[in-house]
């Protein structure tokens, strides 16, 4: 068995265990934790986790923040300024784009067909390393939450921290843990 079909067979563990409908948003999280070079292997079978999702009678929503950057960026007037003084844009990118995923994640969350029954699964998360920090976007959308969020999330974990793309500064997150090397979440 792959590590992916591994992680796959347990969230399909986790996820076929009834919902408490009573947590926090925090704890409304999953994080399935794989390698970041299993990237594109994840991205070939995450229709593994969205039939488990399906099987036991949820819903599944999707949402892909690969494109979020070259998005935000293209929206922005001077743009070509920040190509050609790219210093100018460390501070727009520390007080604008975390709030712009944000708001994508959001809309994914509390789309119409969104509801507490429903996988928001999140895909793209390596994408946002060097410009945001993921934590900081997930404590802007913590309140949204109201079925499962699913974080695809390349890196580590260890008791709690994760390290986005194993390089980022450890950051503290009740979500549920994933990984291929552990049974430590529970229900």
């Amino acid at each position: 068995m792959s590590r992916i079909e591994e992680l796959a067979e347990r969230y399909t563990r986790h996820i076929s265990t009834p919902w408490q409908h009573t947590m926090s948003g925090a704890q409304r999280v999953i994080m399935v934790v794989y390698e970041k070079e299993l990237e594109r292997t994840l991205r070939a079978r995450k229709v593994l986790f969205e039939t488990a999702t399906l099987e036991v009678g949820h819903t599944w929503h999707e949402i892909d923040l690969t494109t979020s950057f070259p998005s935000w960026i293209a929206g922005d007037e001077y743009r070509d300024a920040y190509f050609e003084q790219p210093d100018d844009l460390s501070l727009k990118l520390q007080s604008e784009f975390p709030e712009y995923v944000a708001a994508e994640l959001r809309r994914a969350l509390t789309a119409p067909n969104v509801t507490e029954n429903t996988v928001v699964a999140v895909l793209g998360v390596a994408t946002l390393f060097g410009l945001a920090r993921f934590s900081e976007v997930l404590r802007k959308v913590d309140r949204d939450i109201r079925g499962r969020l699913l974080v695809f999330f390349p890196g580590q974990y260890d008791h709690n921290n994760y390290r986005l793309l194993d390089a980022r500064d450890d950051w503290n997150y009740l979500a549920i843990p994933i990984t291929h090397y552990s049974d430590e979440f529970s229900s």
